[in-house]
């Protein structure tokens, strides 16, 4: 690929300078904690502005040449939550299941090897530097282990690219016994309308997870959960309705109403008014009509004052 030189001529830099730069590379990363979305802590490794500047310029010319199934929904333009939620919208059955440290699981080693596969021809130089670039060492000391950070604008790419024969082999296999499959990031979806088909899945994953990947990427057992129409069925936050449409659920409806009735009285923290807004438009993202509830309930003034307000605030 002559990566040396198609850094050089992007970034107009001399290749002494890229080697100086790559060299450090996996340690240029800011790091901090969020709260996960259930318990514990995500660690996110947030690269610093020059490296983000090469990371960019490296995914924008393997884009050109590496696959990206379309089972994968998660980090892709005009796809998202809602879209992988109505693959599975008009199905009974549904199975979830999530990989265990979906990022951090991903090494140069791996990434290499699918390139590999996909006939990517690939010089020593070329591989130092997708290594050096694109992966993080998190240990203290200089020339530990690699892995790929969350918080790297490459990273959601690659890690698309990496489960590509995975996907497929998954998808034929799915397809073969009238099975939707998706996956979202770490998350991966599978839904039917014949009782008790899905039931020999999580074998079959744990499978082709061996076969691709030779333990290098597996399942949170705990995460595995099996829902139908009896039971409440969640894809990606999203709720599926026994009357086969997509919703928000009701306990984020009367949040979100609780938040627009206090923003009517003039009693909702300024602070709070732009998360009001992203709720908002979310909500109307994934149930249209809700902002026509909205509005019949508390005027078309408060709803329309919600986005004006913050956008003047913004100025």
């Amino acid at each position: 690929m002559q990566l040396y030189q198609f850094l050089s001529t992007e970034l107009s830099t001399s290749k002494q300078e890229i080697s100086k730069f790559v060299l450090s590379a996996p340690k240029m990363y800011k790091i901090y904690t969020i709260p996960k979305r259930t318990s514990g802590k995500r660690t996110i490794a947030h690269p610093a502005k020059k490296l983000k500047e090469y990371q960019r310029t490296l995914i924008s010319l393997l884009e050109q040449s590496l696959p990206v199934h379309d089972v994968a929904f998660a980090y892709k333009k005009n796809t998202g939550i809602k879209q992988n939620a109505e693959q599975h919208q008009q199905s009974k059955y549904l199975l979830k299941m999530d990989f265990q440290n979906f990022f951090h699981s991903i090494k140069p080693k791996l990434f290499l090897s699918i390139l590999e596969k996909l006939n990517i021809d690939l010089t020593p130089d070329d591989r130092y530097i997708l290594s050096q670039i694109l992966f993080w060492n998190p240990s203290k000391r200089t020339g530990g282990k690699l892995i790929l950070s969350i918080g790297a604008p490459s990273s959601p790419f690659i890690s698309n690219v990496i489960m590509y024969f995975f996907d497929q082999a998954l998808y034929t296999e799915c397809q073969n016994q009238d099975i939707t499959y998706t996956r979202y990031a770490d998350d991966i979806s599978f839904s039917s309308n014949t009782k008790n088909t899905l039931f020999e899945i999580p074998h079959l994953v744990k499978k082709l997870l061996v076969k691709h990947f030779n333990g290098a990427i597996t399942i949170n057992e705990s995460k595995t959960v099996f829902s139908s129409k009896a039971h409440n069925r969640h894809i990606t936050g999203i709720t599926l309705t026994n009357e086969n449409k997509l919703s928000i659920g009701r306990q984020k409806k009367r949040y979100i109403s609780s938040l627009i009735h206090q923003f009517s009285l003039g009693q909702l923290p300024t602070e709070d008014r732009q998360y009001l807004q992203g709720l908002l438009a979310f909500a109307c993202h994934i149930e249209p009509d809700f902002k026509q509830r909205m509005i019949k309930k508390y005027s078309f003034e408060t709803i329309n004052q919600i986005s004006t307000r913050v956008e003047d605030e913004r100025k």
